[in-house]
Order: structure tokens, then C-alpha cells, then sequence
């Protein structure tokens, strides 16, 4: 099974002294993309910081962030599932899982960048700011740049397993499984489940799909589920204690949409 998630905007500090090798990082096939896109990047921040500022999408409380991306080349590391933070991590909680499930974690998760493309969680990697949507001067716009080569080596990781997808949109555009690849995808949308007047309706909220999508992964690693397929998938979740919704997409060539329906936040 290969879990491909999103990035958090937020980063933790990172004190080390091991310094960034992108050679080091998972993925090989990515190095050249990753290097494009990280020197024009330093590039950007090392000139015009309003400028960077504003084509990176920061506020003007995070202008420090440009400083930050300045020095990533020389910036210390830590692996990048102690990087990343915020809800759907905070759920997931990598550092408390068993022994088992992080072994499990290490071989099945990868997260999406729009400075990596896509990484490991054992990757080595500083804290940095680089959203999907930019588009970078010298590069373009990010999505576009990281389709081609994540459709050369993503084929490959995911084998011949189960893609279960927790991207948001932005990074879900960055590489899009196809053929019988998106046949053995699953996406995973989280419904909270109200009654009003006797009716029942339903919403998607933000907050609490990603801390659901945490719980979810966290569980699965935990239990060692080894779906094949988005049916058996569908199993293992309700067997967990998940009320999923879903069936196989009608066209040919397309990934399950499962719904995880929630009642309370």
C-alpha cells in the first residue's frame, strides 16, 4: 500500500547539524527536478524579499520565511515526518506509533512538496515554504513542473498495491495515477453526518477531514492492513470502526471515491 499525503503549511524548527543532500533524499529519479526548483527558489528569497514574499503567498507575518528559504541550502535537517506538523500529522502522530507500524509508515507513506515533489518520511530535509500553487520565476508554475517527472518514478513505487490518495488539490494536480494504476487508487472524502428536523445532511469540514485522514493512516499502520484494492480497503476500515460509503467508479481508468462518514468534530 502507498499512502501519498499532503504537506503541512507549518514546519517544525529544526536544530542539527546535518545540512541538506538531495542525494540523500528517496525517489532518486526526482534529483534533477528537485534541484530546479530549490535553486530558483533560493534565488527568488535571496533577492527582493516583498517580491518573494508575494509570489510565495506569504503574509506579512511570515516574511521571516523568506530568509528561511535563503539559507536552505546550508539549513539543518531532521527527517521529514518530524518536519511536517499541523492536524493531519498531529492525528497521525509518527512518533508514537509501535515499532511495527513505523516500519510500516517508513515504506508506505510519501508526501507530497511543491520544493521535493515527493518524499519519504525519512527523507532529510530543513523546513521550508514552497506551496503547490506557486509559480516559480525560472521554473513556472509548480504543478505543472512536477507532473512529468513524478509520472516517471511514481508508477514504480506504487507497484503493484493499493494507492490510497489524502492529497488535497493542489498537490493531487502534481501527479494524477492513470490507467489500471488509478483502477487500484482510492480517494477519501470525510463527510460529517448532522440530523436536522428528522433529516439527515451532510458536510465536508476542513478541520476535522484532516484529522480523520490522520486517525484513518494511524489505524491502518497500527492494524497492518494490507489492502490490494479499493474494495478491500473499504473492508478494512469498516472493520475498524469507520462507516465508509463507496463502489466502483462506473468509467474505466478512474480511482474509487470512499466516503468516511463522521458525527461528531
Amino acid at each position: 500500500m502507498l499512502v501519498l499525503l499532503p504537506p503541512s503549511e507549518g514546519k517544525a524548527t529544526v536544530r542539527s547539524r546535518t545540512r541538506l543532500d538531495l542525494g540523500a533524499l528517496s525517489l532518486p529519479g526526482l534529483t534533477d527536478a528537485r534541484a530546479a526548483v530549490l535553486g530558483k527558489l533560493v534565488a527568488l528569497c535571496s533577492g527582493d524579499a516583498e517580491k518573494a514574499r508575494e509570489t510565495l503567498g506569504l503574509s506579512e507575518g511570515l516574511r521571516g520565511e523568506v530568509t528561511k528559504n535563503a539559507g536552505l541550502p546550508t539549513a539543518p535537517v531532521r527527517p521529514a515526518g518530524e518536519i511536517y506538523t499541523g492536524v493531519l500529522y498531529d492525528a497521525l502522530g509518527l512518533a508514537t506509533l509501535s515499532p511495527a507500524a513505523k516500519r510500516r509508515a517508513t515504506r508506505s507513506l510519501l508526501v507530497f512538496s511543491g520544493l521535493w515533489g515527493a518524499i519519504g518520511i525519512k527523507d532529510p530535509i530543513p523546513a521550508y515554504r514552497c506551496p503547490a500553487g506557486v509559480k516559480l520565476p525560472g521554473v513556472g508554475a509548480l504543478g505543472a513542473h512536477w507532473r512529468r517527472p513524478l509520472a516517471q518514478v511514481l508508477p514504480e513505487a506504487a507497484g503493484r498495491g493499493l494507492v490510497l490518495d489524502l492529497r488535497s488539490s493542489a498537490y493531487a494536480g502534481m501527479w494524477r495515477p492513470a490507467g489500471e494504476l488509478a483502477e487500484r487508487t482510492a480517494t477519501v472524502r470525510v463527510l460529517q453526518s448532522t440530523v436536522v428536523d428528522g433529516v439527515e445532511k451532510r458536510s465536508v469540514v476542513s478541520h476535522f477531514n484532516k484529522a480523520t485522514k490522520g486517525r484513518l493512516v494511524r489505524d491502518l499502520l497500527e492494524a497492518g492492513a494490507a489492502p490490494r484494492d479499493p474494495a478491500a480497503l473499504a473492508v478494512a476500515l469498516k472493520e475498524l470502526g469507520y462507516a465508509v460509503e463507496g463502489s466502483a467508479p462506473e468509467r474505466a481508468g478512474t480511482p474509487w471515491q470512499l466516503d468516511v462518514i463522521v458525527t461528531e468534530l
